[in-house]
């Protein structure tokens, strides 16, 4: 009887660890590729044919052309479904508390505004796009997906371009008034794209007339990951790393420790089920590249944001395996 009983458990357990094996297996590969772009930006730096000042314009490419394309394809290709609304709700949550414990971390160390909004940002939003969509697809299949693009979009993405813009806007060297930061917040390309996208899905277009808009949207926006890495090697320094080591760690802890407590918790809460492991794995995420843009865009520290995003995408790859056994 016992032995008959153990059989399913230590099935079980076997078919979770290989799920989490083939889980840093994906992480190990996207993680590498990321690495591989910065490199790039490093080497051209280093070789003189870039200065870390060309991010700027890298950084103008992102953010005229390539995030608003992103954004829009993913927000207007998304499935709606009101089942998916907890997800999304978990996800305000989850960001919106680590921001508040960011806040909170900052003025214990005492940073500078531009460093402590830096800190903010890159503790409270995920990479859950490009890193948090192959791996919730390998782990939790096509459903977990599903509900990856919903957290994403509409979680932390929204997260970044209301919350973040406003942290950023109000306390980066180039701060601005509360009046300035709204009309700033809702003329954001990135924001602009995501309310048309949300608008066009409630008028009837032919199918014919939308589907060049969103290959071309998806092939503009594919420049994004790349050109955000390559601005990232040019922006990186070993002052970055130097600087702030305090504020730099509490920023891991914050993402890749606090986040994903946070997930499970609010997932018990609000009832999710078997969507607990996805939103755990959302949250689990390192800081999301976006971040850099946003930085540079408000003239937040930068070093630190680009410091920071390699340590908790370095960091994620032990970090994942273990939130996502501890949500079982």
């Amino acid at each position: 009887m016992s032995a008959r009983a153990a059989a399913p458990c230590t099935s079980w357990a076997e078919t979770r660890a290989g799920a989490v094996a083939m889980d840093a297996s994906a992480l190990l590969s996207t993680i590498g590729q990321l690495l591989a772009l910065a490199l790039v930006g490093l080497a051209l730096r280093a070789t003189g044919l870039l200065a870390r000042s060309d991010a700027r314009v890298l950084n103008a490419v992102i953010v005229y052309a390539a995030l608003p394309a992103l954004i829009f394809s993913r927000a207007y290709a998304a499935e709606l479904a009101w089942s998916h609304a907890h997800v999304v709700a978990v996800a305000w949550v989850v960001c919106a508390t680590s921001m508040a414990v960011a806040w909170l971390v900052a003025r214990a160390l005492a940073l500078p505004r531009s460093t402590a909004a830096s800190l903010v940002l890159v503790a409270s939003v995920g990479n859950t796009g490009y890193i948090g969509y192959p791996v919730a697809q390998m782990l939790l299949g096509d459903e977990g997906l599903t509900r990856a693009i919903f957290y994403d979009v509409f979680g932390t993405v929204a997260v970044l371009f209301t919350l973040g813009v406003a942290v950023a806007s109000r306390m980066g060297d180039h701060g601005e008034g509360p009046v300035d930061a709204l009309r700033e917040l809702l003329t954001f390309p990135a924001m602009v794209a995501l309310l048309l996208a949300l608008a066009l899905r409630l008028v009837p277009i032919p199918q014919g007339v939308m589907s060049p808009v969103i290959e071309w949207t998806g092939l503009v926006g594919r420049m994004a990951v790349p050109l955000i890495m390559v601005s990232l090697g040019l922006s990186l320094s070993a002052s970055g790393f130097r600087t702030s080591p305090a504020a730099l760690g509490a920023a891991a802890v914050v993402k890749l420790a606090f986040a994903p407590a946070v997930a499970f918790a609010a997932a018990t809460l609000f009832g999710l089920g078997e969507a607990t492991s996805l939103v755990v794995l959302q949250a689990s995420m390192p800081s999301m590249m976006l971040t850099l843009v946003v930085g540079e865009r408000f003239g937040l520290d930068t070093g630190f944001i680009a410091s920071a995003l390699v340590v908790t995408t370095v960091a994620c790859v032990a970090t994942i395996p273990v939130a996502q056994l501890l949500a079982g």
